[in-house]
């Protein structure tokens, strides 16, 4: 999954509308499967994606074949986004850690399962898919107490209000390698039902290593961001990067794996992800 929302949502300028649109129309014509383009949250949280409902609009997706994904932080931006056309899939940031839950949507987590509940039966009325992120699936900065096996947890309670994608993410970049494959390969054993892939963050040196182990873990489905922008702004003030898409793209490459993106586009997109983070900051 491609997210250049995660990529934009923490820089301070403002992304004109347009410069935004025309960023999501390139990246729809190169292959990838979801692509996170924006969120129905408050605009003083995250007042970048301020425009994501005129973006959306604005867009055209012509021939495409991938789903846009909207994060929301409770169930009225859930409605919001359930009854934007061009919305296929939903994203909802649930945190192992109550400090962060606090932080990311304004309520504890147990609000949250509520919320959940809610974005559940919505997505079902409205034929939109649900993902929950697992926040904070590795540990945090608060000095919470934190074992792997709340993450299993979690994901029991998620599962049994419905939830089917779930996307266990390392917020602010801490995980090891020995860590993803400790957590992620039992998990994926424990819930096969699930669809389960990993969000992480990592400084650049870090990146090949945690895909290599996130892949022998039995990970197939990864996010990432083209040349690694982005973090999450909630979390704290040094934001780690996203994994780089294209070397996501380059270890399934080395792996015999078909990846089958528009050549030209894809390189276009990379071309003007630079512009776009090297003007705007």
């Amino acid at each position: 999954m491609e997210c250049p929302r995660d990529a934009m949502q923490g820089i301070h300028q403002f992304i004109p509308t347009e410069v935004k649109t025309a960023y999501l129309n390139l990246l729809l014509e190169v292959g990838f499967d979801i692509i996170d383009c924006g969120s129905f949250v408050s605009p003083k949280a995250i007042p970048q994606m301020a425009d994501t409902s005129e973006v959306l609009n604005a867009v055209n997706r012509g021939s495409s074949q991938s789903r846009l994904l909207c994060i929301v932080a409770n169930d009225r931006g859930g409605e919001m986004a359930a009854r934007h056309e061009q919305v296929d899939v939903l994203g909802f940031p649930f945190s192992v850690s109550e400090t962060f839950q606090i932080n990311n949507t304004g309520v504890g987590r147990i609000p949250g399962l509520k919320t959940i509940e809610q974005l559940v039966d919505r997505c079902h009325r409205h034929q939109k898919e649900l993902v929950v992120y697992l926040s904070m699936g590795f540990g945090n900065p608060y000095g919470e107490d934190y074992v792997p096996e709340m993450v299993w947890e979690w994901t029991k309670r998620l599962d049994q209000l419905g939830v089917r994608t779930l996307s266990l993410s390392d917020t602010i970049g801490m995980a090891t390698p020995e860590q993803i494959r400790d957590l992620f390969g039992p998990l994926k054993n424990d819930f096969a039902h699930l669809v389960l892939g990993l969000h992480l963050h990592a400084h650049p040196g870090q990146r090949d290593e945690k895909i290599s182990a996130a892949y022998q873990s039995g990970c197939r489905r990864f996010d990432g961001a083209l040349l690694g922008f982005g973090g999450c702004p909630m979390a704290q003030d040094d934001m780690v990067g996203n994994l780089a898409t294209e070397h996501i793209v380059q270890f399934a490459r080395k792996q015999g794996i078909n990846i089958n993106l528009v050549t030209e586009k894809w390189h276009q997109a990379q071309w003007m992800a630079t512009g776009i983070f090297g003007s705007f900051h």
